[in-house]
C-alpha cells in the first residue's frame, strides 16, 4: 500500500509533526478545515478502521486524548470534532487510516454536520444488537 501518508511516514514527503511514537504520528493537515487542523495516523498500514490491527487502534485511542487537547490549547478554543471516514462513498478521500481533529472556531470556521436521525425500532433494534455481537470475536 503506497498512499501519501505512507510516504510521510517514511520522510518521503515532509509534514508538520504534531507528535510521534512508534506506531501513531500526528500531523498539520495541509487542506485544513480551520487552524489547527490535525491528522492522526498509525504507522500500520490499513486503508480502513476495520482492517487495523488491535495492537494499533489502541495505540491511537491512548494518543488521540493528548492530541486533541495539545491541538485546543494551541488554538484557544474547546471546540471541536473528530473524523473518521471509511471507504470512498464515506467521503475517504487518503487510504489510509486517519482521524481528523478539527478545531471548531469562533469564527464559524470548522466542520459542518448535518444529521438528520430517524425513527428507531427496538424490536428490529435487539435483532440487529444480537447479529453484530455475534461477529465480535
Amino acid at each position: 500500500m503506497d498512499t501519501i501518508f505512507t510516504k510521510i511516514i517514511s520522510g518521503a514527503i515532509p509534514c508538520h509533526k504534531v507528535y510521534e511514537d512508534e506506531q501513531v504520528l500526528a500531523f498539520l493537515d495541509i487542506n485544513p478545515i480551520s487552524t489547527g487542523h490535525t491528522l492522526v495516523i498509525p504507522k500500520e498500514a490499513a486503508m480502513t478502521l476495520d482492517m487495523l490491527s488491535d495492537e494499533a487502534g489502541a495505540a491511537i485511542g491512548r494518543v488521540l486524548p493528548r492530541i486533541a487537547r495539545a491541538v485546543m490549547a494551541a488554538t484557544g478554543t474547546s471546540h471541536y470534532n473528530i473524523l473518521q471516514n471509511n471507504g470512498a462513498v464515506a467521503h475517504q478521500a487518503v487510504f489510509h487510516v486517519h482521524f481528523h481533529i478539527i478545531p471548531k472556531m469562533a469564527d464559524g470556521s470548522g466542520l459542518g454536520v448535518g444529521w438528520h436521525p430517524g425513527e428507531f425500532d427496538h424490536k428490529s433494534g435487539a435483532e440487529l444488537a444480537a447479529r453484530m455481537a455475534a461477529h465480535i470475536e
